[in-house]
């Protein structure tokens, strides 16, 4: 995606309202990506800062000292949805949409579960997440500002692939150590009814959600891997001419 994508296409009234409205949009999304771009780099810099510091002390409060800021850039990550549906933003909606849904349901599992906040895993599911996102934001920047680069380019469609794969076997051993200690929790509620007790749930939807949470990343993969093919080839093009 290039500025190019928001000039407009007609001259008059009509086309100068159009280009303030195609150069708001063009404002907003920049703006959208540079603060992710500063957020990230805010939460990646943070937890490099403190392990240098405290050592492997670090790991056990990460998630209180970058938590509020992941939580804000992964929840505002839900307007990426809208950009590519309204056209904004040129890209896939279906792998953007399984990995927006995977980091947010995954986040509100670690809120709510304060035992595994301090747990390692949850500090290398951070650490996964800032990469993979700072690999992914400059790269939208330097498109948006018409100065694409071939070396962020692949970076951006091949180094994106495999550290996305880690971070979804991670999302799996975080959910399977979460188990522990939601099953407690469940097993003191009350009956819903006769014949299905409430403990049944949690546990059993997070051990169900494992097998959609494989399937949802190999569908992903598969989009991006297209995704990949499609860019290269089609900067190979462009260098032709």
């Amino acid at each position: 995606m290039s500025s190019s994508f928001f000039l407009p296409a007609t001259q008059g009234p009509e086309g100068d309202f159009m280009g303030r409205m195609l150069s708001f949009r063009l404002a907003y999304i920049f703006s959208y990506n540079l603060f992710q771009f500063c957020g990230h780099t805010w939460i990646l810099a943070n937890s490099i800062a403190r392990f240098l510091t405290f050592g492997r002390d670090a790991l056990a409060d990460t998630f209180y000292s970058v938590g509020f800021v992941m939580s804000l850039c992964q929840l505002l990550s839900i307007l990426e949805l809208f950009h590519i549906a309204d056209r904004i933003e040129k890209a896939r909606l279906l792998p953007r949409f399984i990995q927006v849904l995977e980091k947010n349901l995954l986040l509100i599992m670690i809120i709510m579960l304060e035992e595994i906040q301090s747990k390692p895993v949850v500090c290398a599911q951070f650490f996964l997440w800032n990469i993979m996102d700072l690999l992914r934001y400059p790269h939208e920047l330097l498109c948006l500002l018409d100065k694409p680069s071939i070396a962020m380019l692949w970076t951006r469609y091949t180094l994106w692939i495999p550290i996305y794969i880690l971070s979804v076997a991670t999302e799996g051993v975080t959910i399977y150590q979460a188990l522990p200690y939601v099953e407690p929790t469940a097993a003191n509620s009350k009956p819903l009814n006769s014949t299905v007790s409430a403990h049944v749930h949690l546990p059993v939807l997070l051990m169900l959600y494992l097998p959609f949470l494989a399937l949802g990343a190999s569908l992903t993969v598969w989009q991006l891997l297209k995704e990949r093919r499609h860019h290269l080839e089609k900067w190979k093009k462009m260098k032709r001419k």
